[in-house]
């Protein structure tokens, strides 16, 4: 196996080898696994993997988990499949820098992404490194955000577009988690940014150490909230896949976020993932 970083942030493509094979030979899947690590996120290119090798390559990491509102393949339990038609011309939810699954109070620790068919331009995905947006925050915003916790909501997300009924059900299966703002990465020990385009609010903010009067409270959290996210904005924290036909992307959605451009209306674009389960933040 050759490993060819892509940025200086984070990424780097795998070549010369066969995840399928991985499923089999454990010396091969820790490469796999140490390479993940390191990188952030690895890429494959020419991957001849059924589905069935797909999910059991996933659960090398461990337990695959299904998402309540995109439909997984009914013959395998843990593959979400994520398909956009042109029928779906405004079908904007990938649309958006995120954390998988961060409503959960475990997220996922990763994913296996599979490129089944994508246009041949457009429809690109990119990853930003949070662990070095975290690094290189002013002093005194780490300072400011140490002890700082905030909500995440699958109801104001995937459930926004559903009827009332149904997005209350949604939030009462899955009531909005509170996580650190700066979690510790399980594996390396670095420190996180962890908020993302499902975070809605800080929990702990309205504090006599932050708020003078009541009106710094709204105007003070939102500000410094909508900072924080923007950090997954910055290129040089970034990287982006162009995808072909049995591509594949595996992340460490601790350490990342994740955008898919959605520039490739009105085509087919078909991909299927493996969502590995994680621990609680702390």
């Amino acid at each position: 196996m050759r490993i060819e970083p892509l940025t200086n942030a984070l990424g780097a493509e795998l070549i010369g080898v066969q995840l399928a094979d991985a499923v089999q030979s454990d010396d091969l899947f820790a490469e796999i696994r140490a390479a993940l690590l390191k990188h952030r996120v690895v890429f494959l290119r020419d991957q001849e993997l059924s589905r069935a090798q797909h999910v059991a390559f996933a659960r090398r990491f461990g337990d695959l988990e299904d998402h309540p509102v995109a439909g997984s393949d009914p013959e395998h339990p843990g593959l979400v499949r994520i398909y956009k038609t042109p029928e779906q011309p405004n079908d904007r939810y990938e649309n958006c820098w995120h954390s998988d699954t961060t409503w959960r109070e475990a997220p996922q620790f990763g994913a296996v992404l599979r490129c089944v068919e994508c246009p041949s331009v457009g429809g690109d995905t990119m990853w930003a490194n949070m662990a070095l947006a975290y690094e290189k925050l002013p002093d005194d915003v780490k300072h400011e955000i140490a002890d700082l916790r905030a909500r995440h909501s699958i109801e104001s997300s995937f459930g926004a577009a559903m009827p009332i009924e149904k997005r209350l059900a949604l939030k009462a299966q899955y009531p909005d988690p509170e996580h650190p703002v700066v979690r510790t990465h399980p594996e390396t020990g670095e420190k996180v940014l962890y908020v993302n385009g499902f975070t809605t609010h800080f929990t702990n903010y309205h504090t006599p150490a932050r708020v003078r009067y009541g009106q710094d409270a709204t105007g003070g959290a939102a500000d410094l909230l909508r900072y924080l996210i923007s950090q997954a904005y910055i290129p040089e924290y970034q990287v982006r896949w162009r995808w072909k036909p049995n591509s594949v992307a595996i992340w460490d959605n601790t350490a990342t976020q994740h955008y898919a451009v959605m520039d490739y209306a009105p085509c087919h674009r078909k991909m299927e993932r493996a969502g590995i389960i994680g621990s609680k933040p702390f």
